[in-house]
């Protein structure tokens, strides 16, 4: 589809169309995976109502049952591992599925189903009435977020064979996963703040975490207008064709000749994923809450006075508990969202320096250990001090700057994915690795990193310190092992595996 000499500047409108397409999908993978961090809270506090009111049924006193629930809680912990475990496992299980089917039945058929499933499912999760509601529907979600970043990086790096040019494509293209997570962050400030009360009202409420999940169908829509001009991967398609396409197996992947890439892959892309769920997606969990931050606590604060001070002026009743639970949960989800924009900023920016130096730096190890040996470093010795600053109002800048940090040492890890993995498989098994590599490194194992987290810092009274104490103790084993097992990453070989 494109000659070796082409340069990334002189691409057609076709080919302009499948980056934007990729882009966009790179975009909202984040996009929807960002959104639970932000949302956890509220969504646990609303959705937990009727089961706070069966246990008081059931001989409960109030309290008991409402600190069950309260962030910290027995069942809010129990829960909240759930929803971030649950759907990565199934996400990963099912991912690698996808990636197979990739391979099968070819990259673009695959990509277009996979966008509309978690579009759909994210638009639906708005409206759920139960936890076991949102967690089926954010299962799907991560099925589709899964197996979607394995076929758009098989189509990406088959549609653009010239290396130098696939090197920038794939760099440029995944940094969008980053504008994904600035789009959330900001999306979020917007929903919880000025747009907070003149959207429809979902059950009686304007809770900012529903209109925040039915965003994510946003993908969907230019999708199902433009997909007949996307085009197949040639090189899959000329192979498929021309019967010379192996049928794909995971087996295979444990070859001789593959054993050892397949492994390591797998076990350092799940030290990528660990620094970031373990540690960095926990800021939410710990900075928001009436034991978080002070400066988010007074935010939050303030917004309930608000909410008075303007039922009083406007001569109405004075909001009941919900309305002031709603708009604290509103001002403090916006507050958090504000640090989340600092690391999607530092993550953008990550993404964009590591598509610079992947067409410059001919060792993969290297352009790796660029980023991931200070991330190692940084982000344990950041959340130990954030555990220490809590109650220190004027911190907050330096937590931002922090986050801003660790967005650009971690995430740019996300983006070396995408540009390496495609080199070390062959085409009938490039799908089927990527996404063992992706889905059981980075979804399933990476991920029990925010399992780990959860688990080790439940206590009651809930205790942000000591889910930032474990956090950065989480971070240093996942970042330790992974920087270890890097020296051991085989280098891609001179021609392309096909």
């Amino acid at each position: 589809m494109t000659s070796t000499s082409a340069a990334v500047g002189q691409l057609s409108a076709t080919q302009w169309l499948v980056c934007a397409i990729a882009a966009l999908g790179f975009a909202f993978d984040i996009y929807e995976l960002l959104m639970l961090p932000l949302i956890i809270k509220p969504a646990i506090a609303a959705l937990s109502q009727p089961l706070i009111q069966a246990a008081i049924a059931g001989g409960a006193t109030p309290a008991d049952a409402a600190a069950a629930w309260a962030p910290g809680g027995r069942e809010y912990v129990q829960w909240a591992r759930t929803l971030f475990f649950v759907p990565a496992i199934t996400g990963g299980l099912f991912g690698l599925l996808g990636g197979y089917l990739t391979d099968l039945f070819g990259r673009r058929r695959v990509l277009t189903f996979s966008i509309l499933l978690y579009a759909f499912s994210a638009f639906a999760a708005g409206f759920a009435m139960t936890l076991q509601q949102l967690l089926v529907l954010r299962c799907l979600v991560f099925i589709g977020v899964c197996v979607e970043f394995v076929a758009a990086v098989a189509w990406l790096a088959e549609l653009f064979r010239e290396p130098k040019q696939r090197e920038a494509v794939l760099g440029y293209t995944q940094a969008f996963s980053s504008v994904g997570g600035l789009m959330v962050g900001g999306v979020y400030v917007l929903i919880a703040g000025p747009l907070a009360l003149s959207l429809p009202m979902i059950y009686g409420g304007h809770e900012a975490w529903r209109y925040l999940l039915m965003s994510g169908v946003v993908p969907a829509l230019p999708l199902i207008i433009i997909r007949p001009f996307l085009p197949e991967s040639p090189v899959w398609a000329e192979k498929k064709a021309a019967g010379q396409l192996k049928r794909p197996s995971i087996m295979q992947l444990f070859s001789p000749e593959l054993a050892r890439t397949t492994i390591l892959t797998t076990l350092v892309f799940a030290s990528s994923y660990g620094l970031a769920f373990g540690a960095i997606q926990q800021l939410p969990q710990i900075l928001g809450g009436p034991k978080g931050h002070a400066s988010i606590v007074a935010t939050a604060k303030a917004a309930q006075d608000k909410a008075v001070a303007a039922a009083a002026a406007a001569d109405a009743p004075a909001p009941d508990a919900r309305q002031l639970r709603i708009a604290a949960a509103n001002a403090t989800e916006g507050a958090v969202a504000k640090v989340t924009i600092w690391q999607e900023i530092g993550g953008l920016v990550g993404r964009f320096l590591l598509a610079v130096l992947a067409v410059r730096i001919v060792s993969r190890r290297l352009l790796m250990r660029i980023f991931q040996i200070p991330s190692v470093i940084f982000v344990p010795l950041m959340f130990w001090w954030i555990s220490t600053s809590l109650t220190d109002a004027g911190t907050l800048g330096l937590v931002k700057a922090g986050a801003f940090v660790a967005g650009v040492l971690v995430v740019a890890q996300f983006s070396f994915w995408g540009n390496y993995i495609p080199r070390v498989f062959p085409v009938h098994l490039r799908g089927t690795g990527e996404s063992f590599a992706a889905n059981i490194g980075g979804r399933v194992i990476g991920t029990a990193a925010a399992w780990f987290t959860l688990t080790f810092a439940a206590s009651t009274p809930p205790s942000p310190e000591k889910i930032a104490v474990v956090a950065a103790c989480v971070a240093g084993i996942y970042g330790v092992l992974g920087a270890l097992l890097t020296h051991w990453l085989p280098e891609p070989p001179a021609q392309d595996a096909d």
